[in-house]
């Protein structure tokens, strides 16, 4: 048959005729047969070659299209010459719309070099006549290797096509390439914001809605690339220029506007407060912004947006206002106050989405401690426990555990809130009786108060019978038990014989509290309690409360409305968690309870939410507000610093929090340096290497000078080296490729270890890393510098969430030389070794570190002595002893001054540095100060 197929293909060229339908046939039996051999195969290409010369009919083009696909995937060798078949004109030139459209389609489904078409055709094919053809390429656009100038022309001009679809794809275009694209040009930021600000006013919805994504995005540029004192007014002028849009008449229109919003990370108080109110305030009546020259916009166009979103007709929109608002609302304590009560009116909305996307709000302005209910909001608030739908019951009662009251009538309208839904819905009793233990726990003077009013209620009725057969009662017991775990000092005891009542419910008590403590646990505690007259704090040996709820921080949700302002915080909440055991010592007699906790204590959820601050604040890193944010970083570093560090395993997570702080300050003093704005001098280079280098000795000490952190919480450590090695790379100035590309190769093969050996993934930065260096691998040996990819990675950054789930374990050390001062040096001889001793005390060092004290004499000396740490008896966590160190390097001087420090080495280090003196391979992490030594020639010499 093949021999057939072949004399029918000679014939028809013999007589200079275009194939027949018969032979095309036959010629894909040819093509799908595995035994054809490859001399047929490249006389039917030629067949092809010829024949698509000789005719332009659209049948016979859909054939050769088919088999040419065919022929590519089946015979991958023969793939390069039927793709320059599919790149000839003879199948763009045709008059059938789709025949263009499958041909562009195979082009791109068989190569992989992105070098299918040039600009030229590119731009040919969209101005040609046919509307499907020119709207597939414009969708289809980042898939060719078209330049970026280019592409943005093509998309601009298109903005103006008549037919709306073709509007719609330019504009996503717009969008698509402010995100991949590397735009620095001021002019253009401009045109193209400006454009997307004309589109909001097309007549076709479609266009519209994708008008307001590229406004966002285009606007986000555009405050990126303005000077530091006009960053503020530009991002508000895009805010306000999207709040215009919140009352058009497309619902898709207003739903896109609301996601708008929600995702502006920097806008002003008094903006933010118009929103709320339809009647312009004061302060901005003639507040007028020009973010660029040829419009402006006034501050007045902001009012009450989110008062539109809050009444619009349509739930999904109501639903998207109060997500927006859940941004914003820990901006100021005033917003968040103003907001509260447009979102109690939400929390009788007909919509259940609606009503739970309201209590969320509300739960993410508890967790940052702005959430102050008023006792006129109590009512609407405490009617969702009463809701027909149990994830809206469960939403306020998750509320409820972090809730913090300052009066009792507060206190006791929420107990009957929760007694009122127990007998509702009895099937809630598990979660009631966790948020009654929760919330008198929080309240132990006010639960002790109303123990006392109901203890009738809990006493044996007459007769002697006792009426534990009541949940009401077992509520009361929950609430009771809780009083001794306060959080206040002075709280009156809660009578014994309380406890002993709790224990007829053990199973049904523990069950609910199984968040807490097991069953065990709980008995044993009970137990104890009820062999005491009283119980409270004073019998506690320390004085750590439990944890309050998981990802969660106690909240006051009715004190003043006047609380200062917190720094800016744009992100959801995260949750946070903890395996950690506590023991909680009861008693004189030295009992001790041990409570396996899921959750973090008050210190390691406070120093959570303050990681949360940080990932939050990094938008304004990205949007160039460098000042704003260090300025916001020395605040959590004041905040951390102020935390008490007297409870065991404090002072380490204290540390790691401060260490983190450092780190990400200084890689926000870094970024700043990558923005279009900045350009680099002699000088500006000068700084940004000392930046660097500052940034690797910080990114060293986190690494090395902490132990007990999980795989989850190393992985986001090595994840900001990662960053660091590719700031560096981006930047050819400073860049000493070679050892950079060897480090950041080794914190991706420990990635990669790390990944193998528990159950966490890399996130999509890290992944994108990995590829990226594979691909400079198999090419030019991997010694090119390609300092645009590298850069076009840190664009795609994005700080995580850190959650501190344990307790890391601090290691450094104190160093000092007993009585030696100026006016009392130690002795030496000059050219003789000198002998120093050393008091040294070592905290939470492991025998397998090693461990080396430098000892330096200026610039131009410096010794490493190593410290044998198998030669100190002593392996606790504190390790004190006296070391005699050597300094052989004595200057024929009357006196000298030595500075002694004692340094970790950094074995996860791949990259060795071989010091002099047979000092470490590796780079040192410091453990302490450096301590100055004052020596004096021997009276004696």
């Amino acid at each position: 048959m093949e021999q057939h197929v072949m004399n029918s293909i000679e014939q028809s060229l013999n007589n200079n005729q275009p194939l027949s339908s018969q032979t095309l046939a036959s010629l894909r039996s040819l093509i799908i047969n595995p035994t054809t051999s490859d001399s047929s195969l490249s006389s039917l290409l030629d067949a092809l070659t010829r024949s698509l010369r000789l005719t332009r009919d659209s049948v016979f083009l859909h054939h050769c299209l088919k088999l040419l696909t065919d022929l590519s995937a089946r015979r991958p060798h023969l793939s390069p010459f039927a793709v320059d078949l599919l790149r000839s004109d003879s199948l763009f030139s045709s008059a059938s719309p789709r025949l263009v459209g499958e041909s562009l389609s195979a082009l791109l489904s068989l190569t992989s070099s992105q070098n299918d078409i040039d600009a030229a055709r590119f731009v040919s094919l969209c101005l040609g006549p046919s509307v499907p053809v020119r709207l597939w390429l414009l969708k289809n656009a980042e898939k060719f290797a078209i330049r970026e100038s280019v592409l943005l022309a093509v998309f601009l001009g298109f903005t103006r096509d008549p037919f709306p679809y073709v509007r719609k794809a330019a504009v996503d275009g717009l969008v698509k390439l402010c995100k991949n694209g590397d735009f620095n040009d001021r002019d253009v930021i401009e045109g193209c914001y400006c454009r997307a600000v004309e589109l909001l006013r097309d007549a076709e919805d479609n266009v519209r809605s994708a008008a307001v994504r590229a406004v966002y995005d285009w606007g986000k540029l555009l405050v990126i690339s303005s000077e530091e004192r006009n960053k503020q007014d530009s991002s508000d002028a895009v805010f306000i220029q999207l709040c215009c849009m919140v009352r058009d008449m497309s619902m898709e229109v207003r739903l896109e506007a609301f996601e708008a919003l929600g995702k502006i990370g920097l806008v002003s108080e008094d903006i933010l407060l118009q929103t709320l109110f339809k009647k312009v305030l004061g302060i901005n009546k003639d507040k007028i912004y020009k973010p660029i020259k040829v419009f402006e916009i006034s501050a007045s166009a902001a009012a009450g947006a989110f008062v539109h979103g809050l009444e619009d007709e349509f739930s999904e929109v109501r639903m998207s206002a109060c997500y927006s608002l859940h941004t914003f609302t820990v901006f100021s304590s005033q917003f968040a106050g103003e907001a509260l009560n447009l979102l109690m009116d939400m929390l009788n909305d007909d919509s259940k989405i609606v009503r739970l996307q309201a209590l969320n709000t509300m739960h993410h302005m508890a967790t940052c401690n702005h959430l102050k209910v008023e006792e006129i909001h109590m009512h609407s608030f405490l009617s969702t426990l009463f809701d027909s739908c149990s994830v809206i019951r469960s939403a306020t009662r998750k509320i409820l555990k972090l809730a913090k009251l300052m009066k009792l009538e507060l206190f006791k309208l929420c107990i009957d809130g929760l007694l009122g839904n127990l007998e509702t819905y009895p099937q809630d009793e598990v979660d009631v009786f966790s948020v009654l233990f929760h919330i008198g726990r929080n309240h132990g003077k006010f639960t002790v108060l109303m123990i006392e009013e109901v203890s009738t209620e809990l006493e044996p009725a007459f007769g002697g019978k006792l009426g534990f057969d009541s949940t009401r009662v077992a509520a009361f017991l929950v609430l009771a038990i809780s009083a001794p775990l306060s959080n206040e000092s002075d709280v009156c005891g809660v009578p014994s014989r309380i406890f002993s009542y709790a224990v007829t419910w053990l199973g049904r008590i523990s069950y609910a509290l199984s968040d807490v403590m097991n069953r065990e646990t709980l008995l044993a505690y009970l137990s104890k309690c009820s062999r005491s007259s009283t119980i409270s704090l004073a019998d506690f040996k320390i004085k750590e409360a439990l944890p309050t709820v998981k990802g969660d921080m106690p909240s006051h949700l009715c004190s003043e409305v006047g609380s200062p302002v917190s720094m800016p915080l744009w992100q959801k909440g995260v949750e946070t968690f903890d395996h950690h055991h506590q023991k909680l010592f009861l008693g004189k007699s030295g009992t001790h309870l041990e409570y396996g906790l899921r959750e973090c204590d008050e210190l390691r959820q406070s120093v959570n939410l303050v990681f949360r601050k940080v990932k939050d604040l990094w938008s304004l890193v990205q949007l160039g507000c460098t000042n704003e944010a260090l300025k916001a970083i020395r605040a959590c570093k004041e905040e951390v610093a102020s935390f008490t560090t007297d409870s065991p395993g404090s002072a380490g997570a204290v540390a790691f929090t401060l260490q983190y702080l450092r780190v990400i300050k200084l890689l926000a003093a870094v970024w700043e340096h990558l923005m279009p704005t900045k350009k680099l001098n002699c000088y500006g280079v000068g700084k940004l290497e000392l930046l660097l280098g500052k940034l690797d000795r910080r990114l060293r000490e986190i690494r090395n000078k902490f132990i007990g952190l999980s795989k989850a919480e190393e992985l986001q450590i090595l994840e900001l080296i990662v960053v660091a090695c590719l700031l560096r790379l981006s930047k050819i100035e400073i860049c000493c490729y070679d050892t950079a590309m060897k480090k950041l190769s080794s914190i991706i093969s420990h990635v990669e270890i790390l990944r193998k050996g528990g159950p966490i993934e890399p996130s999509h930065f890290i992944i994108e890393v990995k590829k990226l260096l594979n691909d400079i691998g198999s090419s030019s040996g991997g010694s090119t510098c390609k300092p645009l990819l590298f850069k076009k990675l840190i664009d795609s950054f994005s700080l995580h969430q850190f959650v501190l789930g344990g307790s890391p374990r601090h290691i450094n050390a104190e160093l000092e030389v007993p009585g030696n001062d100026s006016e009392n040096p130690l002795p030496f001889i000059p050219g003789i070794p000198a002998s120093i001793p050393l008091a040294i005390t070592l905290y939470n060092v492991l025998s397998e570190h090693r461990l080396w004290l430098r000892i330096s004499m200026g610039e131009e000396s410096t010794q490493f002595v190593f410290l044998d740490l198998n030669l100190i008896r002593s392996s606790d966590e504190v390790r004190e002893f006296t070391f005699v160190a050597p300094f052989y390097l004595t200057p024929k001087a009357i006196s000298f001054a030595l500075r002694v420090s004692i340094g970790i080495e950094c074995l996860q280090e791949n990259v060795h540095q071989v010091k002099a003196f047979g000092g470490p391979k590796r780079e040192l992490a410091y453990l302490c100060p450096e301590e100055e030594i004052f020596l004096c020639k021997s009276t004696k010499w």
